[in-house]
């Protein structure tokens, strides 16, 4: 079992942006060094050190209210690769560095959408980690501990995301 807190996939042994990697692999861990794209054709990793920004586009958003009767099943769904036949929503993440801009695919792990606050929370604290002010460490070390347990309620979740930009 795992968590999903914001736009992370939190697990005992890993954290992602969006939903883990797939059936053939795609998807990005979130590091204590920084981002790193796996991929079939082998995986590319970014220091958050170079990073100037990383951005996450295209999140499918849904209002708490229909959200909420959504929630586990989008989450047992993101966990097995199913969603009635379908292949879940991609998200675009977006980094840059001084010299250039690179975009990889990362896939939702709610098949209804994410909640607004959560997306602009889950942003912060990208914007912290690449800033060099949060520590993706803290989401680890929660994930350890925690992510057995599975989602968090709503109020947790926005206050673990908040916890997480002050570490």
């Amino acid at each position: 079992m795992a968590a999903m807190v914001g736009l992370f996939w939190v697990t005992p042994d890993a954290v992602y942006v969006g939903s883990p990697p797939n059936a053939i692999g795609v998807g990005v861990r979130v590091t204590a060094d920084g981002l790193e794209a796996l991929d079939p054709d082998g995986s590319r990793a970014w220091a958050w050190e170079e990073l100037s920004s990383a951005v996450v586009r295209d999140v499918p958003s849904e209002s708490p209210a229909s959200r909420t009767s959504k929630l586990l099943g989008s989450v047992v769904s993101a966990a097995i690769g199913t969603f009635l036949g379908e292949g879940p929503p991609e998200m675009r993440l977006r980094m840059e560095t001084g010299d250039s801009t690179q975009e990889v695919t990362v896939y939702s792990a709610a098949a209804g959408g994410y909640i607004a606050e959560e997306v602009r929370l889950s942003q912060d604290l990208l914007d912290r980690f690449v800033a060099g002010t949060a520590d993706p460490q803290a989401v680890e070390e929660w994930g350890r501990k925690y992510a057995l347990d599975g989602t968090p309620e709503p109020s947790a979740r926005r206050a673990l995301l908040h916890t997480w930009a002050q570490v």
